[in-house]
């Protein structure tokens, strides 16, 4: 009996409860609040539990008049019970704590501490054990030094890495450029920091570099969003100016929808240089999605041709001497004959020519121009009232919609392969009733009032067949958005003939 209260006495202290309570209830807490580190919350708690069973042990020695080993082995694992409840105390400070009072340290500003408080938990209780405390200091201030000489790389990487997550240089997820690397930080370790590059490779770049060299933190502006500016080159013939090619890229970007193309800042063009034989500009974009810088600079120059393309700018090479053969007349004469046979099979499929002659369709065949479009851009405008132009779809698909008032979009069809569009604003000069946009990349023909005035002003009787034509599709747009029924249909147009032939003739001065 004397042996059981002799353990029990040197085992139970007066600071025993209070020390498992709040051992069980830190444990408790963080397990209930913090799902992510159940795990290791569980190896702390088993570790202190550990440490309780290792000084109950101790006890027993100290009942066997084992002093000196049973003080020593309670000193051991008292310092290992304080070990467990720092860290049990660090996990509620700095994972639960403080981002509810919206505070996120640096992890390594977490582990700093706990090691710290690790340290002077096991200083203080060497000293009540009965150890100098200023020739433990001295001492390890002698091998502090010597080992903080031997390994002056890897403390220099180790306090590289806290100041770099303290001063807030950089963090998890910024995308940054160091040398030739190019990629986004995952994890900034004691030693070094983890950037995953766009190829799926991580580099592993000492912290003391990233201190001692200059590195770029990419699309990072204060109270901006995270966006990079990226350039997308092209060269362009001299004979052409300025103005002209500036304002054709400008405005079909501004006006396409491009995945991950910022629309403030506003892309813009620019002409950058003049040198051998060609003026070299520059399309320079937003970036939003860093991860996507490729893929999107191909979309933007996609954009870009295709809008020369439409205006009839070719993009240039640099001049240089070099040989080639003319290709033969004949052969040159017979692809002309192809594009001409397909234009005219495309014209014959237009219900708006479905009266003309051969002669009149080949007059117009020649006076076609192709216009290519690039998926999201805006082909035509509701409300424009400049652009008096026929579409006439050869490949892909656009889709027609309506823009509110308050900027909302009403999808009313999607024209694909041999439709056609803008037939109201070539024959009468009406104002765009409604946008198109490319759904997917479209190529087009595009017939101007120019070219269909001399067919207009040869046969004038053409007006009253076409004017049928334009109604009767007015009426089936009005009929699908506002329900009317047949019977109502055909009023409207017969109502609506004699208005639209007059506007033709008078468009086209006949």
């Amino acid at each position: 009996m004397e042996f059981w209260q002799t353990a029990i006495g040197f085992f139970w202290r007066e600071e025993s409860l209070l020390v498992v309570v709040m051992g069980m209830a830190l444990t408790f807490i963080l397990y209930h609040f913090h799902k992510e580190e159940r795990h290791s919350i569980i190896n702390t708690l088993s570790f202190f539990l550990a440490c309780l069973f290792g000084q109950f042990v101790s006890s027993l020695l100290h009942a066997m008049q084992f002093t000196s080993a049973a003080n020593i082995l309670r000193e051991i694992f008292v310092i290992g019970g304080g070990i467990a409840l720092i860290r049990l105390w660090g996990l509620l400070t700095f994972r639960l704590i403080l981002p509810l009072a919206r505070v996120t340290p640096p992890r390594i500003a977490e582990d700093f501490f706990v090691i710290v408080a690790y340290v002077a938990w096991g200083m203080v209780r060497l000293r009540y054990a009965g150890l100098d405390l200023g020739s433990i200091v001295a001492t390890s201030a002698m091998i502090t030094a010597v080992v903080a000489f031997a390994m002056q790389d890897t403390l220099g990487n180790i306090l590289g890495g806290l100041a770099l997550q303290l001063d807030n240089s950089v963090g998890i997820g910024d995308w940054i450029k160091a040398d030739d690397v190019v990629g986004r930080v995952v994890d900034i370790r004691w030693r070094s920091t983890l950037v995953e590059t766009r190829n799926w490779e991580t580099v592993v770049i000492p912290n003391s570099h990233l201190m001692k060299n200059k590195f770029l933190v990419l699309g990072r502006r204060t109270d901006q969003p995270v966006q990079w500016r990226r350039w997308v080159w092209f060269n362009v013939s001299l004979n052409t100016t300025p103005t002209k090619v500036v304002s054709a890229v400008e405005d079909a970007i501004l006006q396409a929808e491009i995945n991950n193309v910022a629309k403030s800042p506003a892309p813009s063009c620019v002409l950058m240089e003049i040198d051998k034989g060609c003026a070299r500009y520059a399309l320079r974009y937003w970036l939003t999605n860093l991860a996507i810088d490729d893929p999107t600079d191909a979309a933007v120059r996609w954009h870009v041709y295709t809008a020369l393309e439409r205006v009839g700018i070719k993009l240039a090479v640099e001049e240089q001497n070099v040989h080639f053969i003319k290709e033969n007349e004949k052969y040159e004469e017979a692809v002309q004959q192809r594009e001409l046979v397909r234009r005219l099979k495309t014209l014959k499929r237009v219900e708006l020519f479905a009266q003309m002659s051969d002669d009149e369709l080949h007059s117009m065949a020649g006076r076609l121009k192709y216009a290519p479009f690039a998926k999201g851009n805006l082909i035509t405008k509701q409300g424009t009232v400049s652009q008096h132009w026929l579409f006439i779809i050869i490949n892909g698909e656009a889709e027609i919609y309506l823009e509110g008032q308050s900027g909302e979009k009403r999808i009313l069809n999607v024209l694909g392969k041999g439709d056609f569009f803008g037939e109201m604003s070539l024959m009468t000069g009406a104002p765009r009733a409604a946008s198109v946009i490319a759904k997917t990349d479209v190529e087009c023909y595009r017939l101007d009032k120019e070219a269909f005035e001399a067919v207009m002003l040869a046969r004038p009787s053409i007006a009253d067949e076409i004017a049928h034509v334009l109604v009767t599709r007015r009426a089936q747009l009005d009929s699908a958005m506002q329900n009317l029924d047949e019977a109502s249909k055909h009023m409207e147009i017969h109502k609506q003939h004699y208005e639209v032939l007059a506007t033709v003739k008078r468009f086209f001065g006949l």
